[in-house]
């Protein structure tokens, strides 16, 4: 660690020396760090249910370290450059921008709809958020640099589909109460906690170790927002699904 440090301030002396711009530092975790998101877009809100605005990750998150994760189920890795620009043409488009965006006058009324989210990390090394109500459906009436925003992490989500299956060892579960669900339903995952407390409307729990395993066994991974139905011992039904954390949860 001290020599990685004492190497990055000799380098940080010798630009200067050489009369270079101080290099841009905001997109790397400081001193190996975790890595951390330095742009991002999602969705909030909107008419879902229950179970759905737990478990809804992110759309695209990128962090310091190139990882871009999708969905929390796909991932591909950019290059320091490629990471770099993105940050800073997201900062671009975000930067000026109303922490709630607000159409301009004579936009349509719409409801029930999720509101998009942004971010980005600035040079001060924190996260600029804008929230942008109804955006796919109004978008003419919002700055293009809204759009704009949203086509760059459009482009990162469709190039993650040639890329990995993002996994993780903890997951997050919920449980909706399913007294009236029809189909014949599985015993109660083996190794993973059941229910406790009042269900209302749902109840969740983040898990790791070895229950991570008997969840993935029990749905597996693709159809996870399924909602299957399980049984407790106690022979109570249950909506169970579920989602891999990402690394900053």
């Amino acid at each position: 660690m001290r020599l990685r440090t004492a190497l990055l301030v000799a380098l940080l002396s010798l630009t200067a020396a050489c009369g270079g711009a101080e290099p841009d530092m905001s997109a790397v975790a400081a001193d190996g760090g975790p890595a951390k998101p330095v742009a991002l877009w999602g969705a909030e809100g909107g008419f879902v249910t229950p179970t759905t605005n737990v478990l809804r990750p992110p759309r695209v998150v990128l962090y310091s370290d190139g990882l871009v994760i999708v969905d929390a189920s796909r991932q591909l890795k950019l290059t320091d450059a490629e990471r770099d620009e993105t940050v800073a043409s997201m900062e671009k488009y975000l930067t000026g921008q109303s922490p709630t965006a607000e159409p301009r006058s004579g936009a349509p009324a719409v409801t029930d709809v999720p509101t998009t989210v942004f971010g980005v990390r600035g040079k001060d090394g924190k996260m600029l958020q804008v929230r942008v109500p109804a955006l796919e459906q109004v978008a003419d009436f919002y700055p293009k640099a809204l759009s704009d925003a949203k086509k760059l992490m459009e482009g990162l989500a469709a190039r993650a589909e040639a890329g990995t299956d993002y996994v993780a060892t903890r997951v997050r579960m919920v449980v909706e109460a399913a007294g009236s669900a029809e189909g014949k339903p599985a015993p109660w995952p083996a190794g993973v906690t059941e229910p406790s407390g009042t269900v209302d409307p749902v109840w969740q729990k983040d898990i790791e170790g070895a229950a991570v395993s008997a969840i993935v066994k029990a749905v597996p991974a693709g159809q996870q927002y399924e909602r299957s139905l399980f049984k407790t011992g106690s022979g109570t039904l249950f909506l169970l699904s579920w989602r891999y954390l990402l690394p900053d949860e």
